[in-house]
């Protein structure tokens, strides 16, 4: 058994008994009884045979409080495989809805390539982003320029210390700190999708946005992975837009493209909930195969192709082509677009206003960069922008 040191041991008195309990509960541990001045609460690995593992948790300051906190986290510290500081400091976190990646990568246990945790990391920004956006206004394809909102949550979330298990990668979202109470007062969700059966508890409580967030990430990888074991199954794309109120949208799948890499590798997310907020509902870790990998591309191809439109975008560049022997005219603009977070260089097909055509003629000519703003649809693997509302020459 990991033994505390003595820092710890003093930082273990300072606990409040609410504390441990509510750490408790998020890990997945239940009061069984209440004893004279404590509680029994037991945990049961699912793949261990035998009794489950038993703490008895102070209810109150005591002489022996320290003591006996101590003892929790010498115990929690060999059932999660981890250090007793490491613990504590999770102890002392608000209220957080935690996200678990693992990966598979080749080599030892414990380490990963750069490369993988790359696009493993940048994949999960863009699923929380995917989320987020859907937690505002679900829909197939989102649009690249993020409300407010959306950034504001990306920017809150947090990475944590690495997890036992190949490479894990955990992340956590605050929610919102909660009134006072015990734990007769906490809401109870029932389920984590939307359109739901209601809880047996009664009305849902209200939804602090970073929670909303988390259950369409739960929400929308599960509709995913079946989306792409229904591709898988037929051989062909359905149509998956009916999803999209649950959270799936091209954005997520292409998010957990990103995810596998370039090589892409098998992986699987779990989810854990605050016990501030506890839910009914199981959710278990999703796993994602290489094969699911590939039909998720094709779900997010589709999704773009007959559903993807991007409204008011405003595109930067120079004219590099002009046709007037089609209808309407065209320009093709070489630049990149105001509402993608990277800036990417490409070649976009302009439909051009009558009032427009002088005004592109004269750009091409002298290699003026021109703003454009209209509608984006996707044509092919790239884009067409059509329906203009603005075209503007910059100054040399």
């Amino acid at each position: 058994m990991t033994v505390i040191t003595d820092a710890e041991f003093e930082e273990a008195a300072t606990l409040a008994p609410g504390v441990v309990r509510r750490y408790l509960s998020g890990k997945g541990w239940n009061a069984e009884r209440d004893l004279s001045g404590a509680e029994l609460w037991e945990w049961k690995p699912r793949d261990e045979p035998g009794p489950p593992y038993e703490l008895l948790v102070p209810v109150m300051r005591r002489r022996d409080y320290a003591g006996r906190v101590a003892d929790i986290l010498e115990t929690l510290a060999v059932v999660e495989s981890r250090r007793p500081g490491d613990i504590l400091r999770e102890m002392r976190l608000p209220p957080v809805d935690w996200q678990f990646l693992r990966l598979v990568p080749p080599g030892p246990s414990g380490t990963a390539p750069l490369l993988d945790l790359v696009s493993a990391l940048s994949g999960l920004k863009d699923l929380h982003t995917a989320a987020a956006s859907s937690a505002l206004t679900p829909q197939a394809v989102q649009p690249g320029q993020k409300p407010q909102v959306v950034k504001d949550h990306v920017a809150a979330v947090r990475l944590d210390q690495t997890r036992v298990g190949s490479y894990v990668i955990a992340a956590h979202t605050p929610l919102p700190e909660r009134s006072a109470g015990g734990r007769e007062g906490r809401a109870v969700q029932g389920s984590l999708f939307n359109d739901a059966e209601p809880s047996r508890h009664g009305p849902p409580p209200a939804e602090p946005f970073a929670r909303t967030v988390s259950r369409m990430l739960f929400a929308g990888v599960t509709c995913a992975r079946e989306a792409a074991e229904r591709t898988l199954a037929d051989d062909s794309v359905s149509h998956f837009e009916h999803l999209t109120r649950a959270g799936l949208s091209a954005n997520l799948c292409e998010a957990l493209v990103r995810i596998a890499g370039e090589e892409r590798r098998d992986f699987s997310l779990a989810f854990a909930w605050s016990s501030e907020m506890p839910v009914e509902q199981p959710s278990p870790p999703v796993a994602i195969s290489h094969r699911q990998v590939e039909a998720l591309e094709a779900v997010a191809r589709d999704l773009r192709e007959r559903l993807g439109r991007e409204e008011n975008a405003v595109l930067n560049g120079v004219v590099t082509k002009l046709r007037r022997d089609v209808t309407p005219h065209e320009a093709t603009i070489y630049g990149s677009f105001l509402h993608e977070d990277v800036l990417r260089q490409r070649s976009v097909r302009v439909e051009l206003r009558a009032e427009d055509i002088d005004n592109a003629a004269d750009a091409w000519r002298r290699g003026l960069e021109v703003a454009v703003a209209g509608d984006l649809e996707p044509r092919g693997t790239g884009v067409r922008m059509r329906r203009v509302t603005m075209f503007v020459v910059r100054p040399e």
